[in-house]
């Protein structure tokens, strides 16, 4: 039986940042999410676990869809950030396509990863089913776009640009079933052979054997971190209390 991890030292203190409750609220329910399943996990299973009243979570939030809402955002912020830099850094379509998958390894194997890639959409409210859809189609196009350069630029072999971004996509989100933290695998162990496995069935024989130096430069790219929830906390206003 997996480790429940608590996030409930936040609470403990009245003085403690309303971010940093926000963030231990939104842990506690993606694990949950995750756990249970969306439908199963209720706000006083979150309330519980966080050793708070049911009464105080509407403080943060206004209801279960609007947690899943904000788990999915996050997911979305730490996939955005971890890839910003793959066009400025430049490269082959192949160095990039492999950037692109460890970025998107890494998101999967996060909690608020799993909620994205494991949770139903059909959950969310009609407009953030909307951008979240419209998102996912973004991701496709990203992973089209790198393997057409990577063909034009010689790196990837020809191959149809549709199916090989299905394969590879297909293949990253089933990361998100089988991973666990307790493994004997780390996230930066799988994302980065992830990145390779991947790609060599449709690099060409040049550029299918990386060299020390290519394999530390998709090491390189940066790991995902949760910081961003603060933003999410910022932007958001104080839900009114349950009547």
């Amino acid at each position: 039986m997996a480790k429940v991890v608590s996030h409930s030292k936040p609470f403990a203190a009245r003085t403690r940042a309303r971010a940093e409750k926000t963030n231990a609220v939104l842990r506690t329910a993606a694990a949950l999410f995750l756990e249970l399943g969306y439908h199963r996990a209720t706000l006083a299973d979150v309330a519980a676990r966080l050793n708070i009243t049911k009464t105080a979570l509407y403080n943060y939030f206004s209801g279960k869809d609007e947690i899943l809402d904000a788990c999915y955002r996050l997911g979305r912020q730490l996939l955005a950030d971890a890839r910003k830099p793959i066009d400025r850094e430049g490269g082959t379509g192949l160095e990039k396509l492999r950037k692109l998958i460890r970025c998107y390894a890494m998101m999967a194997i996060s909690d608020f990863g799993k909620c994205l890639v494991l949770l139903d959409d059909r959950e969310l409210p009609e407009q953030s089913r909307a951008r979240v859809r419209a998102q996912k189609r973004s991701d496709d196009r990203d992973f089209r776009k790198y393997i057409a350069q990577g063909i034009s630029d010689g790196s990837i072999a020809k191959c149809d640009v549709k199916l090989a971004a299905f394969a590879i996509a297909g293949s990253l989100n089933w990361i998100a079933h089988w991973y666990r933290e307790s493994g004997s695998l780390s996230a930066e162990k799988v994302a980065d052979e992830f990145a390779i496995l991947l790609t060599n069935g449709v690099a060409t024989r040049d550029a299918r054997h990386l060299s020390a130096a290519d394999r530390f430069k998709v090491q390189k790219v940066s790991a995902l971190r949760p910081a961003q929830v603060k933003r999410v906390a910022r932007a958001r206003k104080p839900a009114k209390s349950a009547r």
